[in-house]
């Protein structure tokens, strides 16, 4: 069995960071290589195999893995130590429905799974504290970056100017093709549609037909600046899943019933 190939992302001295990629693990079919989410209906023992690999790989035990179950909305969980006390049923209870997990504990490696939709790290040097955040086209109508700011600044006193972020590997403009019903509520909500927008047009059976396409890495760097995160402190990464689903899963190309990226950040020790 191989070990899992990760995507590195640059933080800081301390701070180790990914997204997973297909190769590597034992997971099989459209679940392979490498799966970690237990809410796609991948085999067990290849998801506790897999599991097993990348907490060897980060030098945690499996305990310190947390991985929450995302329904497209906006709850954040805050991961502190009294969460690391509770029992497997309990830590399921308050990982239920929700979309986002944040930290301040060293050696516990928080993250959020993906399949087109985006993840976002992000990381405040200050007061040391990281959150990983799972950011669908409803999630990112919702604001949930934007929400996630904000709880870092109530939780651990967080100046957003301070934050670094990483946008990671999520479906892109030219492919993310969505019906007038989503492009209508990014209008609703007040997003520039003029820059996260395209319309494309497709010749059919000698007829033109158009789709609107939406960018929804552009969507929450857009909410990153508004929520006070300076420019050159936010990176976009330039993988597309759905144009790489060779190397990323993605479930436009592979069906929801394939696995999932596992986009992780954890602080692996504290500054002197």
């Amino acid at each position: 069995m191989r070990q899992p190939e990760l995507l590195f992302y640059q933080f800081d001295e301390g701070v180790t960071a990914f997204s997973t990629t297909r190769q590597g693990g034992c997971s099989e079919g459209r679940y392979g290589e490498f799966n970690i989410n237990r809410y796609c209906g991948d085999s067990e023992e290849a998801i506790r195999q897999n599991r097993s690999l990348l907490c060897r790989l980060l030098g945690i035990g499996d305990d310190r893995l947390i991985m929450p179950h995302q329904v497209h909305l906006t709850e954040i969980a805050v991961v502190d130590e009294a969460f690391l006390q509770l029992s497997d049923d309990e830590r399921l209870a308050r990982l239920e429905g929700v979309d986002a997990l944040m930290t301040d504990v060293a050696g516990v490696c928080i993250g959020v799974s993906t399949a087109d939709c985006i993840p976002v790290l992000l990381y405040d040097p200050v007061c040391r504290a990281v959150c990983a955040i799972h950011a669908g086209w409803r999630g990112t109508v919702q604001r949930i970056v934007a929400k996630a700011v904000a709880k870092m600044t109530a939780v651990y006193g967080t100046r957003p100017a301070d934050l670094v972020a990483q946008i990671g590997p999520g479906i892109h403009l030219d492919s993310f093709e969505v019906g007038d019903e989503v492009y209508d509520a990014f209008a609703h909500e007040g997003f520039p549609m003029e820059s996260i927008s395209k319309k494309f047009f497709t010749l059919h059976s000698s007829l033109f037909t158009s789709k609107w396409h939406i960018d929804l890495p552009e969507c929450n760097r857009q909410q990153l600046l508004s929520a006070g995160v300076p420019g050159e402190r936010i990176t976009v990464s330039p993988i597309c899943t759905y144009q790489q689903s060779d190397r990323f899963f993605s479930a436009r190309r592979l069906g929801i019933n394939s696995g999932r990226i596992f986009t992780g950040i954890v602080i692996t020790s504290k500054k002197q």
